[in-house]
Order: structure tokens, then sequence, then C-alpha cells
């Protein structure tokens, strides 16, 4: 009678199993994906390709661990709500089981072996196929954006170690919860999972358009707080300004707790609309508030990842397609770079032809300017100095042998030379001396005026004098502080081969003298051992922002290197090769949190709509047409995804443009270009979600029978 009895209980555990199959599929689906995320991404993290373009120590490798971080975390979201619908449909099941007399003790080892299954299977799987999804995905990068040796994907097999433990995190974490939930002694209460009720406290119908104001009021005090503090007080902001955030997250909660407890759309003809759906979602308002929360801040994540894209590279882009030469390049007098002869035979090598020569002759002045000088605390005073920072000065003719373009200067006034939308926040407007540092002889000078030319829009400013100014202030200067500008285009079409060895010959001429970034003040240095001394970039400090030969091929150097050529072909190329990496990276992060954000809505409305399943069943009964049904069902889980989604984006598409704006008071051409791409993302982003919104509606009516 006991065998008969066990093998019954083992064959009902069995077909209830068997029976509740189609909701593990969420499950496994979510186990899976976030192994092949964690997989694909430790692999791409760990090759030996993103070790190389990211250097030890370097600020883009700590942003490209802080991403890792994040994306485990939604990773780790995502396979707990998972979990957790996953559990809340094997209450019924378990119900059952002890409710025809099985102890914890007889079903632990099924369910243990259930779930060990289902996790272990799906993880395993999500691991697995890891390695194939990046080298697919790198492949159809560099098929797309450029194909070249140094963007061959090269994989340290040591990322399967990350892989494995996150695996036995997932498998560990799902025994735990399937032990605690079974832990319950209350039979009622594991059968009633499902239908617990959450109150949540009702503030009125304020709080809907009280949030909406504070999210973007919280956004706006928390992003310019620091720039007003100085402007009132002179002062650096202190860190306790970001309190100031604060009335963005409670605008957060408002405008989510107004969606669950009254929706949005009300219609007062006919206030009793959609009241239904409204009562359901009330029924578990706490846990629907903080679902909501969730999917906002993860859709908030997700755009900022992908809005970075085009907000970072397309001005980037742009502005290189629109160099009027394909090579520019610059250096000290002392140095002896390649002549126009060698570099003329050298493009034969590679069947080119080049034209349309263009040079000419510089100085380096010290010019005046305002700086800010430190006090006491967070405080400082704005000083003028006259001797405050090294400048590249061009005499009028010179510049216009270089440009082509005429100009007259007037004597003791100069020109700063800008990009054409005139956002170089470099140029000195404020400048009354030009000093030479050898003789330390010097004119006083104002700001005439701008001069357009990108090639000459850099970090150290380009300015143009008279030319009579020029001859005075160039008397006694050394070779040190004197240099050269060449610029010259190719016939056809260009060969990455041919810029990649002019520039291996360029670099190599160069000795140990100029071995330092575009943000080495030499003036300053001068300033400051005259005064007895050390200048920063001396210290212990400064070594975190040195640069070396020796990693020349490293992002920082090709980004800081003072003499850094500007060869078109290699521009682009090594932008897209070096950016490409962080494209990827931010990829990543941005299906994390869309999917994430995406499974965390199907589930709430999933489980709103099958807790409630009696409450559709008794509208049947009344005679509720499938129209009405579905009607309802459209509102509940439109608000679910149509709320968090607009909020979240329109935080992120704002936040950007408020970036963008605070680059330099305004928003210039490309940037308006970036936001438009911005703009069309999030009608994309939006099709995704009104997809999977179909997607949901349609399997809760397949569940509550609803044709």
């Amino acid at each position: 009678m006991r065998v008969s009895m066990t093998l019954t209980m083992k064959t009902m555990e069995l077909k209830l199993q068997r029976a509740g199959r189609k909701h593990s599929r969420l499950y496994l689906f979510c186990n899976f994906m976030a192994l092949m995320i964690i997989s694909a991404y430790s692999a791409l993290m760990c090759s030996r390709t993103v070790q190389t373009v990211f250097p030890s120590g370097g600020d883009s490798r700590k942003q490209m661990y802080a991403i890792f971080v994040m994306t485990l975390t939604g990773c780790i979201v995502f396979t707990i709500y998972a979990a957790g619908l996953f559990f809340r449909h094997k209450s019924a099941q378990l119900g059952i089981l002890m409710a025809l007399g099985a102890s914890r003790k007889r079903l632990l080892p099924g369910l243990f072996r259930e779930v060990l299954l289902l996790s272990g299977v799906s993880a395993a799987a999500g691991a697995a196929a890891g390695l194939p999804f990046v080298w697919i995905l790198w492949s159809l990068f560099r098929l797309v954006l450029v194909d070249s040796s140094e963007m061959k994907l090269v994989l340290d097999f040591r990322c399967l170690f990350i892989s494995a433990a996150f695996f036995l995190l997932v498998v560990g974490f799902a025994c735990i919860t399937a032990w605690r939930y079974l832990k319950r002694t209350n039979i009622m209460e594991v059968i009633r999972e499902e239908h617990t009720n959450e109150p949540v406290k009702e503030l009125g119908r304020w709080c809907g358009p009280v949030g909406l104001l504070l999210i973007f009021a919280g956004g706006a005090m928390g992003y310019f707080a620091p720039y007003v503090w100085q402007i009132l007080f002179s002062a650096y902001a202190p860190s306790w300004t970001s309190i100031l955030y604060v009335p963005m997250l409670a605008g957060l909660y408002m405008t989510m707790l107004y969606t669950v407890v009254y929706g949005w759309g009300r219609n007062k003809k006919n206030p009793y609309k959609n009241i239904i759906s409204r009562g359901m979602m009330k029924f578990q308002a706490k846990q629907t508030v903080n679902n909501l929360l969730v999917i906002t801040l993860l859709i908030a994540g997700g755009c900022f990842a992908m809005f970075y894209l085009p907000a970072s590279g397309t001005s980037t882009m742009l502005s290189y397609r629109s160099y009027p030469y394909d090579y520019f390049y610059q250096y000290r007098a002392d140095q002896k770079v390649p002549e126009e002869d060698e570099i003329k035979e050298l493009a034969e090598k590679y069947g080119l032809t080049t034209k349309d020569w263009a040079g000419c002759d510089y100085i380096s002045l010290a010019i005046g300017g305002y700086v800010n000088v430190e006090e006491e605390g967070n405080r400082y005073h704005v000083e003028y100095l006259p001797v405050c920072e090294e400048a590249q000065i061009l005499s009028e003719d010179a510049y216009s042998a270089l440009t082509g373009e005429s100009v007259d200067v007037e004597p003791g006034t100069y020109f700063c030379v800008t990009n054409r939308d005139e956002s170089n926040i470099y140029a000195n407007k404020s400048a009354q001396d030009l000093t030479n540092m050898v003789t330390k002889k010097g004119i006083s000078t104002s700001f005439a005026g701008y001069l357009h030319y990108d090639l000459l829009a850099e970090m150290i400013g380009y300015y143009v004098i008279d030319k009579e100014d020029y001859r005075i202030l160039e008397e006694g200067l050394t070779d040190q502080w004197r240099g050269r500008i060449m610029q010259f285009n190719v016939e056809g079409e260009d060969s990455y081969s041919f810029a990649k060895e002019f520039y291996g010959r360029f670099l190599a001429s160069f000795d140990e003298s100029c071995e330092y970034a575009d943000f080495y003040n030499r003036v300053e240095k001068i300033t400051a051992e005259e005064a007895g001394e050390i200048y920063w970039m001396d210290t212990e400090l400064g070594k975190d922002f040195m640069i070396s030969y020796d990693e020349a091929d490293s992002m920082n150097f090709q980004l800081r290197w003072r003499y850094q050529p500007k060869f078109r072909i290699l521009l682009i190329n090594d932008y897209l090769c070096r950016m490409g990496v962080l494209y990827m990276m931010f990829l990543f992060i941005f299906i994390v949190c869309l999917t994430t954000s995406l499974v965390v809505c199907y589930t709430r409305c999933q489980t709103i709509a099958l807790n409630n399943r009696y409450v559709f069943d008794d509208l049947k009964k009344l005679g509720a047409s499938p129209g009405f049904l579905e009607k309802e069902i459209r509102s509940q889980c439109g608000n679910v995804f149509r709320v968090p989604s607009l909020v979240g984006m329109g935080i992120m598409y704002v936040l950007f443009a408020m970036i963008l704006y605070a680059n330099d008071g305004r928003i210039t051409f490309y940037e308006m270009i970036a936001l438009i791409i911005c703009l069309v993302l999030v009608f994309i982003i939006c099709g995704v979600v009104a997809g999977v919104y179909r997607v949901t509606v349609k399997s809760i009516k397949k569940q509550l029978d609803i044709g």
C-alpha cells in the first residue's frame, strides 16, 4: 500500500510538472539570455583586442569594468523576476501536493531536481552560446564599419571563469529560492500566493502632474546646481548639492503611483472607464509601483547607453570627413621629420600621388588669461595673469598661405582660430598680453574676432596676429619654441597602409623632449620653476596624465599626444577601432537594460492578469464580451508598458540635450544632428516596446481563454 501511494504521488508530481512546462519557458529563456550576455561580455572584456585598446589603469578600462558591473546587475534582476513568476506558478502545484498530504521533506528533492534541471540546462546552454554570439556580433561590426587587422578579435579563454561563477550564482540562487519558498508552513498561504493584496497609500489625483513636474525640476536643479553655485559664490559646488536630484526620485514614485491608482487618459464623461483594469492593478499596488520604478530606471539606463553612441560619435565623424585636407601634421623646428620628397616617394610605393601641398611656420608664445586661483575650502577667485598658457601664433601671411583665406589683422589685436560652429571652448578671448618666453619681451593685445579652420581647433589654442607684431615677438626664439605646419591631399582613393607607415616614420622622428600630452603647459612649467615650485605635471599626480611612446597604439596616446597628426583615413579607421569596442560595450548594456525591462513588464502584466483570473471568469459569467475583456487587458498592459517607457526615454533625451547645451551654452549643428538621431532611436525603441506589448496581450488572452 505504501509503495502504491508513493508511486501515485510521484506520478501526480510528474503530471503537474508536465502541465506547468509552459510556465517555465520564460524562466528558461531568462537564464539562457543572462548567461549568454554575461559570457559574451566577459569574452569581449577579457580579449586581448580590448585589453590593447584600453590601457591598464586608464579611465577607459575603469569605465569598461563599471559597465560590466551594471550589466551583471541587470542580468541578476533579469533572473530574479523570472524566478519570481516561475515560483508563483508553482504555488498551485505545491499547494495541491501539500493538501494531499505530501510533506516538505517529500517535495523538496523533486523540487530541487526540477529547479536544477531547468536552471542548469538553460544556464549551460547560455554560457555555451556566449562565445559564438560575441564572435558573430564582432564580425558583423567589422563588416559594417571597418575591417582591419587591428580589429581582429583575439579571445582569452580565462573569461570562462567569469561565466562559470555566474552559472553557479544562478543555480545557487534558484535552489535557495526554492528551499525558502517551500519552507513556509502555511499551506493556504502558499496556495493563495497569487491572490495576496498589497495596498498602497493614495495621495490624490494631484500626484501625477506634480510627479512629472518634480522629475524634470529635480533633474534640472541637480544638473545645473554646480554651475549656479560657482556663479553665485565663486566656489566649487560641494558634494551635498547632489541631494537636489532627490525630487526627481520622488517625482518618479508619484508618477508611477498615479499610473497604478488612477491611470492616465481619464475620461470625465465616463469616469468608470477602465475601472476594472485599474482595480486589478491597485489590488497589488505596492509591488506594481516598485516594478514600474525598476522598469523606468532600466529604460533610462538603456537609453543612456544607446544615446551615447550618436552623441559622442556624430560630431567627431562628421568633423573628420569635413576636413579640407587628407593629411595634416605639425612639428617643432628642432625635430627632423620626413621631408616632402620622402613623403612623395613613400606615396608612390603605394600607388598614390600627392597634391595641394601647403604649409606655414608658427611660433609658441605665452598668452595672458583669467584663471581660478583656489583659496581655503572650495572657494576661489578669478585673477588675470599676463603669462598664463602656451599658445600657437601664426602671422596673417602664414594663415593665408595655409588656408588660402586672405585676412588682415590690425596691430595690437589677435584672432582666435576655431571650428566652423565656434564650439572650441579653449579659444582665449580675454588675453591682453603676448610674451616671448625666451627673451621675456611682449606686447599688449586684444581680441578681434574668430577665424574658422577646423584643423587648427585644438586644446592648445591657435591665434593669428599682425605680421609686424609677429616679427617683433619671434626675435630671439629658439627652435624649441618654433614649429611648422604641413598639409596635403592625395589623388583618388587613399591608402590606409600608406598612412600607417607614414605615421610610423613621423612618430619615430621625434625625440623624448616632445613626449608630452597636449595639456602639458610649458609656460606654466617655466612660471612654476621661476617661483621655486614644482609644476604639477612633474609630480606624482601628473604621472597619471603622462603619455609614452611605448604606448603609441593606445587610445590615450593617440588622443592626447601634443603632435598627433591628423590623417583622415587613420582618424576615421582608428576612431572606429578605438571607439568600436566602447560602442559594443554600450550596445551590450542597452540590450541588457531593454531586455530586462521588457521581461519585467511582461511578468508584471502576467502576474496582474493571472492573479485576477477569477475576475475575468466572473465577467464572462455576467456576459462580458471578448472585446470588452480584451480592452481591459490592453488598458492594464498599456499602463505598465507605456508610462515607464515614455518617462525613462523622456528623462534621458532631455538629459542629453542639457549636456550638449551645457558644453558651450548652445546646440551646434553637429549636436542637433545627434539629437535628431537620438529621436529616431526613441521611435525605434518605441516600436520594440509596442511589439512586446502586443505579444503580452496576446499571451494573456490565450491563458485566460479570451477569444
